[in-house]
This record gives structure tokens, sequence and C-alpha cells, in this order.
């Protein structure tokens, strides 16, 4: 009796240990793991009633199509996971976020298009990671930025057309790549790309090849081929002006500030003002050939041809003008601290505040200088004084000029 009531009580402890779900058959490996093996049962779901301390599971080759949150929330100490050959569409977030001991992760060979990345945040003990021959279109930037111990990633046989510049960094532990066999679009966004594999140590797997599918002029070609020449950082350069000769506006100073680009593919323009009462982002042109302003900030106007102009300039327009290049292969940007003094006088005012500033003299103030093109600002005393009215030589009262004459005179500039 004392021996059967041993064995019950044995019993009672170790039966959910070894509890397993009739469909798979459970064993103790030498290590002391315990794998749950479920492969190939037709299954269309994660089974349940699987022992807490599984540490690997393998559900490869089911009908498995749907992951959701609490779908492993039974095996909380998984460290593989195998679920290759699936029919997986869906994972919902949260899915894989409590495996905290994850170590092994296999989703190649299903139908995968969007992915919880977030999920992975949790996991930074992930050492493989399989996501090949599923449907991914795109990847977030910080995709794997907490995996350190990542050492595997396979991600060929997708539909990625682009990487976002980093996409990689921050896996000190990566050796194996693959990548091979998606449908890259080699434009510049992806030429990051190119030097990434240039001076990395990790293996990338030629399995298959990685080519281009476009631009046209680039299809078939390795991503690793792309000319130097067809990808070139901005390079930007600003410049400022008083007013514009022969134009006299209403109120006094009109300032100009022109920023010069170059690059390939040919950059954008784009401003941000910081003076001390607000923040103002201008993202292209607001003024068109016909002069008309399409945007609300019409205090400053904006011309395709980089050119920036802020009538009126008062203490409140006092900042940081900061011009962007930005085009797929990066950002630069050059930035000028503007300030307004009020003196009639403006050489004796300037020498005042600043004993190593020229002389300037009348009203020809600062125009075409050149400022430093690495994007660290300068600071631009601005002193102006313009009456309302200016006699002209032959003592006769020259006509104040409206807004409109200095958008037609800009616009010839465009």
């Amino acid at each position: 009796m004392r021996s059967l009531l041993c064995c019950l009580v044995l019993a009672t402890l170790l039966g959910p240990c070894l509890a397993c779900p009739s469909p798979c058959s459970c064993s103790t490996k030498k290590n002391g793991r315990l794998l749950a093996e479920c492969a190939y049962k037709d299954l269309q779901e994660v089974p349940e009633g699987l022992s807490s301390n599984v540490s690997i599971l393998t559900l490869s080759a089911n009908r498995i199509s749907w992951l959701g949150q609490g779908s492993f929330a039974e095996v909380p100490e998984v460290q593989s996971l195998w679920l290759g050959y699936n029919q997986i569409g869906v994972v919902e977030p949260g899915a894989f976020a409590l495996l905290v001991h994850l170590k092994n992760l296999d989703l190649s060979h299903n139908k995968i298009a969007d992915f919880p990345w977030q999920d992975l945040r949790n996991i930074s003990g992930l050492q493989i990671l399989k996501m090949n021959n599923n449907r991914l279109a795109g990847l977030s930037r910080d995709a794997f930025r907490s995996l350190k111990d990542l050492r595997s990633l396979w991600l060929n046989d997708n539909e990625l057309t682009t990487l976002a510049e980093g996409t990689f960094d921050n896996l000190p532990s990566l050796s194996q790549l693959q990548i091979f066999n998606n449908p890259f679009n080699c434009s510049c966004k992806v030429f990051w790309l190119k030097k990434w594999t240039e001076r990395t140590s990790v293996s990338i797997t030629k399995g298959g090849s990685t080519l281009c599918v476009a631009p046209a002029k680039l299809k078939g070609r390795a991503v690793t081929d792309i000319p130097d020449h067809h990808c070139i950082a901005p390079s930007v350069q600003l410049t400022y002006l008083s007013n514009l000769d022969n134009t006299i506006m209403y109120d006094g100073l009109t300032l100009t500030l022109h920023c010069s680009v170059a690059g390939s593919p040919p950059p954008e323009i784009r401003w941000k003002i910081q003076t001390s009462s607000r923040r103002i982002e201008i993202n292209g042109p607001n003024v068109a050939r016909d002069g008309n302003v399409k945007q609300s900030q019409e205090h400053f106007l904006v011309f395709k041809n980089g050119t920036m102009a802020i009538p009126n300039f008062s203490k409140e327009d006092e900042g940081t003008y900061t011009c962007l290049a930005v085009n797929d292969v990066g950002t630069r940007d050059v930035s000028v601290n503007v300030a307004l003094a009020g003196s009639e006088n403006p050489a004796e005012d300037l020498l005042r505040d600043d004993p190593q500033a020229g002389h300037f003299g009348g009203r020809s103030c600062y125009k075409d200088v050149e400022m430093d093109p690495s994007g660290v600002g300068e600071k631009l005393v601005i002193v102006y004084h313009m009456p309302r009215e200016t006699k002209s030589g032959a003592g006769g009262a020259l006509p104040q000029v409206h807004l409109g004459t200095l958008l037609l005179v800009l616009g010839i500039m465009l």
C-alpha cells in the first residue's frame, strides 16, 4: 500500500511536467531539455496542453495560418521554436513578446507580409532568426536593434524592394546574412547597403543573386555594383544678400538667403527657422512662378531656386536660419544666426559689436558672402536703416515697392 501511494504521489508531481497533446510526441533530451515534436501533424493551430517547461517546440510542416497573442502562453520557457513550412499569414502583436528565453526562431516558408517587430525587443538572446521565403515588403529600421546576440539572419526570397540605412547596425554578433532573391529597387536609398557590404565582416551568403530589378538602367546588376557616381551625398552652401539691387521695400530691410546645393540625385531644399517665439519648417518652395504664395507662412518666401526672402525683417525674425539639402544618400545642412541692430550708421554699430568686423558703409550691407559649408553657423549682425522715402540723385522721391514687385524680381531668378 505504501509503495502504491508513493507511485501515485510521484505520478501527480510528474504529470504536469510530462503533459503532451495527443498529436505530439514529447521526450526529454540528454541535456535535460523537454522536446515537444509536433511536426507533420496537419495542425491548423498551436496545440493546447503543452508542458510549461518545454524548451524545444517543433511545429514545422503543418497548416497553421494564424498566431495569436496567447498562442505560446503555455510554453514561456521555450528556447527553440520551429514554425517553418506552414501557411502563417497573420501574426498578432504580442505573439512572441513573452518568450524571453527564445534563442532560435524559424518562420521560413510562410505567407508573412506584416510582422510585429516590436515583439523582438524582449528577446535579446535570440541567436538565429529565419524569415526567408515569406512576403515581407518592408522592414522597420529598428526591427533588429535589440538583438545583441543574433548570429544568423535569413531574409532571402521575400519582396523587399529597399532597406533603411542602419537596418543591420547594433548587431555586434551577426556573422551570417542572407538577403538574396529580393526585388531590390536600386535607387540611392540602398546605396548604403553597397558601402556596408564593402566594410562589414558579416558573411553575406550568395545562395542566389542580390540583383536590382529597378531602375531600368541597373536592372540585372548586383546591388553591390551600383556605380559610385550614381549616388553622391548632398553638399550645401548658404549665401545671403541685403535688399535686392534697385529694390526698396516698405518699412526697410528685406533679408534674402540663398541655398546652393549639389548631389545625385538632385537634393531637395528644406528650411528650418528658429526664433525666440516660434519654430518653422518649410519643406520646399511656397512661391509659384506667378508670384502666388502656396502655403500659410507668407512672411517667409521660399523659391524653387533655393532663395528665401523675408520682407520687413524685424526683431521678431531674429534667430537661426538653417538650409537642409536632402537626397536618398543623406542630409547636409548649414545655418546662420541672424540679428538686427537699429543704428542709422551700420558701420559704427557693427564695429561696436564686433571690432573684427569689416566696414560696409551706406546701405550696401553684406552681399554674396559664402557661409561655412560644414554646417557650423556664423553670427551675422544685420544693421540696416531704410527711410520710407529715398531721394533720387535728381532730388525726386522714389516710389515704394510692393511685395509683388519683390516676387517679380525674385521670380526672374527661378
